[in-house]
């Protein structure tokens, strides 16, 4: 078995993506997770990933008062001291400019809560149930210097049932999050690109 990929996960809050990826990379798993970081020190997830015995870094944004090249500039030094292969963002709440995405190009991954390219951006499940959608879900793409624009990976829809509430939708959302992370992110470790479907 050659070495494992190594997976730095960047997260801002309970990290219930980020757990499910960590606790995917075991046995014949092409990859390990090498970090949990995050721009929020009282963020659930670095407490769940320490319990795993995954190394954790904080870099909070909040001292650099909106000077995002100076933030990303001590964000990235963790991950590259981590020797990271693979970055996920894994609710990850700060926009990251094309510089930063730049240096990890084709070999990072996000997941968004919409089957791109429907609703980029924030509140997706209100979107989508606004708009009347019969189906909604999640998707696992490549980060690029635009938006919840990569090329995508991996896509889980789930129906949009009547008396859904944005809550109600999103929570039906995110289990189907953590079955297809974990999927994408070993396919794409060993190298392959196919798109997961799921649902």
């Amino acid at each position: 078995m050659s070495e494992h990929k190594r997976v730095a996960i960047l997260i801002s809050g309970g990290g219930s993506n980020m757990v499910s990826l960590v606790d995917s990379m075991t046995g014949d798993h092409p990859a390990r997770a090498c970090l949990v970081l995050s721009n929020n020190a009282d963020a659930g997830g670095l407490e769940k990933a320490a319990a795993r015995g995954v190394t954790t870094a904080v870099v909070d944004h909040r001292p650099f008062k909106g000077d995002r090249e100076a933030f990303e500039a001590e964000l990235v030094k963790p991950i590259l001291e981590a020797g990271a292969d693979i970055v996920c963002l894994a609710g990850f709440m700060r926009v990251l400019t094309a510089g930063f995405v730049s240096q990890f190009q084709n070999r990072f991954l996000n997941i968004h809560p919409s089957l791109l390219p429907k609703y980029k951006g924030l509140h997706t499940h209100a979107r989508a149930l606004e708009a009347g959608d019969a189906e909604h879900g999640c998707t696992v793409h490549e980060v690029t210097p635009a938006l919840d624009d990569g090329p995508i990976l991996g896509q889980a829809k789930v129906p949009v049932l009547t008396g859904d509430t944005p809550d109600v939708l999103a929570a039906r959302v995110l289990k189907q999050e953590h079955v297809l992370y974990p999927a994408v992110l070993r396919r794409f470790a060993a190298g392959d690109r196919t798109p997961v479907l799921l649902g």
